[in-house]
Order: structure tokens, then C-alpha cells, then sequence
């Protein structure tokens, strides 16, 4: 049976680790819960960049390598790439396609961190949903705003600052609280795509708030792409199919003429 790799630490991530045999494995960078239920090894930690993942995947038979990360982790992507490369095995990746702009959405997008400060520098009360990237910054808040940070880790913040540990998906009913009593004026997001965090840019085309956006990084090519997690789950399914057929009945050798 193939054994294959699963780079994860997303919702999607989770739902195929639900679905691989035990000899596979789920590999998490170490934020955030690790669910009890998976029917996979799971392994913690990094690998010692792409060539310390081409050397595990070789030493653990590894046959497949699933890309199912946040589409904002470009060097874990480009690491995936790299390695398969260096193994010789194939490498495929979960895409989500982006969130689209609708009528009534003002997006504002920038390219790192200095953009987005000047974009948000005329708001007062921001809704950060970036991750843990913004707790770099809580010394850096100017004196007219006031900070909500939403990402995975529980942090105490500051008095300039309020951090929300919370994992998605978020309701629409939800997100319309979170708002209504915080007063959001401007939401920072990356353009994450899927429906688990989508109600938060649903909420502030109804409230008229703005949203500046992170610019999504460049993904490298790899052998197959999947835009969702059902398509990938399936393309998993015939694989394994097909390797079952090869081992029972495998080709013949062709007789020489």
C-alpha cells in the first residue's frame, strides 16, 4: 500500500487526515489542537527545510506527498515542492481558489506588513484575522487604535490590544455579534478562500467596513492540483484502487520477440 504524507493545519487538512489508513501520515507545524480521532500517524514539527523532508520522505517509503496547508504558507509549499523533487515522488496540493470581490465590498489590497499599516492608518478599531502575525506588533499600535486579534493561540494582549483564540468556521449570526459589540471601522484578512471564515467579508459588506486584504503569495507547480477537499479525497481513492489492482494482479513481463 502507497504510504503518503499529509502537510496540514487547516480545516480541509483535518477532513482528508480523517480519511487516511494507518500506515500514512499527518504532519502538523505545531500551533493549534491536535485532534484524537485520526486513524494516521500524526507527526509534529518541522523537517529541516526541503532538503530535511526529501531525506524523510526517503527514509519513511514515502510514495505521496499531500500540499493540504494554508495557502498563505508558501515556503512549507515550496519546501513540498523541492523535496518531491529531490525523492522522486509525485507532490499534490490542495488550492483553494480566493475569495472574489462582490457589489457593495470596498477591498483594499496590499503586499506585507508596511503596506497594510498605512492602508489602515486612518481606522480606529481594526478586526485582525491574520493569524498570530499582528502579536509581533502590539508594541507598534498607534495611539488612536485599538487592536482585536483573532488567530488559533490564546495570548493576554495588551491594554491598546484584545487577542479572540478562536478556530472557524464562524457564523454568520456570530461574526453580526462580534461586530455589533466591538465596532469594527476596517477587517484585516488574508484572502484565505472557503466558506469557514467567509461570513466575517458577508458582515462587512452589510455594515459598509472596508477590508484590506494581504495579497496571496506565489505557489510553486507541482504535479497535481485539487481546489477542494472532496476532489482530492477522491483522486485518493482511485490511486489507492489502482495500486490495489497492480498488486494483485500485477503485468505480466512482455515475452521477448
Amino acid at each position: 500500500m502507497m504510504r503518503i504524507l499529509l502537510l496540514g493545519g487547516t480545516g480541509d487538512a483535518l477532513k482528508i487526515a480523517r480519511r487516511l489508513s494507518a500506515g500514512d501520515v499527518y504532519s502538523l507545524a505545531g500551533f493549534g489542537k491536535i485532534a484524537g480521532d485520526l486513524p494516521c500517524e500524526v507527526r509534529v514539527g518541522g523537517f529541516g527545510g526541503g532538503e530535511g523532508l526529501a531525506r524523510y520522505i526517503e527514509a519513511e517509503h514515502i510514495g505521496l506527498v499531500v500540499d493540504a496547508t494554508h495557502p498563505y504558507a508558501a515556503r512549507i509549499s515550496a519546501n513540498a515542492a523541492a523535496a518531491c523533487g529531490f525523492a522522486g515522488v509525485p507532490c499534490w496540493a490542495l488550492r483553494r481558489p480566493p475569495w472574489e470581490a462582490r457589489a457593495g465590498d470596498d477591498w483594499r489590497f496590499v503586499d506585507g506588513w508596511d503596506e497594510l499599516v498605512a492602508a489602515m492608518a486612518a481606522f480606529t478599531r481594526p478586526l485582525f484575522t491574520l493569524g498570530r502575525a499582528p502579536l509581533s506588533h502590539l508594541g507598534e499600535i498607534p495611539a488612536h487604535q485599538y487592536w482585536t486579534i483573532r488567530c488559533l493561540d490564546e495570548h493576554p494582549g495588551n491594554e491598546r490590544a484584545r487577542v479572540i483564540g478562536a478556530r472557524g468556521p464562524f457564523t454568520l449570526d456570530g461574526e453580526r455579534t462580534l461586530f455589533e459589540q466591538h465596532r469594527f471601522d476596517v477587517v484585516i484578512s488574508k484572502n484565505s478562500g472557503g466558506a469557514a471564515t467567509e461570513a466575517k467579508l458577508e458582515v462587512a459588506r452589510e455594515r459598509g467596513v472596508p477590508v484590506i486584504m494581504l495579497q496571496r503569495p506565489a505557489l510553486p507547480n507541482v504535479d497535481r492540483t485539487f481546489e477542494t477537499a472532496d476532489a482530492l479525497l477522491a483522486a485518493l481513492e482511485t490511486l489507492r484502487t489502482e495500486n490495489v489492482v497492480r498488486i494483485i494482479r500485477p503485468v505480466p513481463p512482455r515475452s521477448e520477440a
